[in-house]
């Protein structure tokens, strides 16, 4: 019994293969009517959108060189800050110490100045004494550097990572970010490098507020192509008064590069292969039409441009092809040469 079917699975299948087979050569064979058009170019319209994520335009770490405990920070998570400010004032121990060391240095030198002048000691000890004055003064100077931190920007504290009290072992302490302006980077295709030029306009808008568009400009174009990508690196500045914008959020950039002549096809020839994002049109060759796939760019009204695939003057199906397959013949019941 198991033999038998077995025997009658297999012929079963074999008869389905058969009968795929056999209407795949009627679907072949049967001639088919259709519209088609021939292939052309035309102005498209070259707005492209870009993404990425808002970024601070500047961002400032605030750490001392040495391993200090910190006496006292003035700001906090926050804050709005101004350059110059004093944002964490560091243990002093060690530069009070280093300035009375430095006061009695002077002292000392004073004393060696007028033994100088007097003709009592040789230049070379006023010089070396007047060197360890100098040498003392740069490093009291450094310590007073790394004793009070100061803002280098104007901005907004957006971490802090220690308490008044806490050993920071040459450690960030706070993080501070310019945040007016802000900007954003782009990766840009490089057929339009020379078109690109810093005080380009860009149209920045953000999901958060639909509806609204922030004025960007091109402030910095990076000088190499990314040979993976075939694209270069801009970076858009976006004034930001209101500060409604803030790093991290998700934002769009567009970039009107006028138009280009591009070959185009209508949307109605279009086929999207199922379970794929690949895309296809049936090109006329003789009386028979070939499944070809191509690689759409953007859409403008009716048409698409067209990136690879087809070439200008081929002729494609846009009427009667949803019961077309590869090698199908088919016969023109009208040909319509402006594809627009």
């Amino acid at each position: 019994m198991k033999k038998i079917a077995s025997l009658l699975l297999i012929g079963a299948l074999a008869l389905a293969s058969c009968s795929g087979e056999q209407a795949a050569t009627e679907t072949k064979e049967k001639v088919f009517p259709v519209k088609v058009a021939g292939v052309e170019t035309a102005q498209v319209s070259q707005v492209i959108e870009f993404t990425g994520n808002i970024e601070p335009m500047v961002k400032n770490v605030i750490s001392s060189a040495a391993a200090q405990r910190i006496e006292k920070i003035y700001v906090e998570v926050g804050s709005r800050v101004k350059k110059g400010q004093l944002l964490v004032q560091m243990e002093s121990i060690n530069y009070a110490q280093a300035k009375i060391q430095l006061e009695n240095l002077k002292l000392d030198f004073s004393r060696v100045e007028a033994l100088y002048k007097s003709g009592g000691i040789p230049a070379q000890q006023y010089d070396q004494m007047k060197t360890q004055v100098k040498i003392a003064e740069e490093s009291i100077a450094n310590l007073d550097f790394n004793t009070k931190l100061l803002s280098p920007i104007d901005g907004i504290v957006v971490q802090k990572n220690f308490d008044n009290g806490d050993l920071a072992p040459g450690q960030p302490i706070l993080v501070v970010m310019q945040m007016q302006p802000v900007k954003i980077l782009i990766g840009i295709s490089e057929e339009f490098f020379p078109q690109v030029k810093t005080g380009t306009p860009v149209e920045i808008t953000l999901d958060i507020y639909p509806g609204k568009k922030f004025n960007g400009k091109v402030m910095l174009i990076h000088p190499v192509i990314d040979a993976s990508t075939r694209t270069f690196q801009a970076e858009v500045r976006i004034d930001n008064p209101s500060l409604q914008i803030r790093p991290g959020m998700f934002a769009r950039a567009k970039v009107d590069f006028g138009t280009k002549d591009r070959v185009v096809v209508p949307d109605k020839a279009v086929i999207k292969q199922q379970g794929t994002n690949d895309k296809y049109v049936f090109v006329l060759e003789g009386d028979v039409v070939k499944y070809t796939k191509i690689e759409l760019g953007k859409r403008v009204g009716a048409i698409y441009e067209v990136l690879s695939g087809l070439e200008v003057g081929q002729k494609i199906v846009v009427a009667g092809n949803t019961s077309l397959i590869d090698g199908s013949k088919v016969q023109i019941t009208e040909s319509d040469l402006n594809i627009k």
